[in-house]
C-alpha cells in the first residue's frame, strides 16, 4: 500500500490523498491560512484512532459472538501543549446492542488494544524522508 499526496493547485493548501484505489483530501483550517475544505492532517490522525477502535470492536464482537450491533467513537484532542511534545486524545465509546455489563467491560478493554492505539502509545516509529531526484518544475 502506498499513500500519495499531491498539491491540488498553486494557491492554497488543499491536497489530494490517494491510498490505493481510494481518494480523500486534506486542507488547513482557515485560522492558519487554509480554506477548511477538507480535514487537516491532525484530523486524520485522530480519525485513524477512532476508526481502528470501531473496527476492532466490531471484529472482536463478531468473533466472540457478542451481540454488538454498532459502535460510535468520538475522539477529541487537546493540542494546547503540542509544542511541548504533548498531544492528548479523549475517546468516548458508545456500544450499541443488548450487552451485559461483563460484555461492555470486555469490549472497553479491547478498544485500547486496537493496532493504531498500540502504535500511538507503544511503538518506536522511525520516519525516513528522501528527496526525489525527479524533474524540477516551477
Amino acid at each position: 500500500m502506498t499513500v500519495t499526496v499531491n498539491t491540488e493547485s498553486h494557491e492554497g493548501f488543499r491536497h489530494s490523498i490517494k491510498i490505493d484505489d481510494h481518494e480523500v483530501f486534506t486542507d488547513l483550517p482557515k485560522s492558519i491560512g487554509g480554506e477548511s475544505s477538507a480535514p487537516s492532517p491532525h484530523d486524520y490522525f485522530d480519525a485513524a484512532l477512532g476508526a481502528c477502535k470501531a473496527l476492532t470492536l466490531k471484529l472482536y464482537a463478531q468473533k466472540k459472538e457478542i451481540p454488538l450491533t454498532g459502535v460510535t467513537v468520538e475522539v477529541k484532542h487537546d493540542a494546547s501543549e503540542e509544542q511541548k511534545g504533548k498531544y492528548a486524545l479523549h475517546v468516548k465509546l458508545t456500544l450499541k446492542g443488548v450487552l451485559t455489563d461483563a460484555q461492555r467491560d470486555e469490549l472497553h478493554n479491547v478498544a485500547d488494544k486496537c493496532p493504531v492505539h498500540k502504535l500511538m502509545t507503544t511503538a518506536e516509529i522511525t520516519i525516513e524522508t528522501h528527496l526525489s531526484e525527479g524533474a524540477f518544475s516551477q
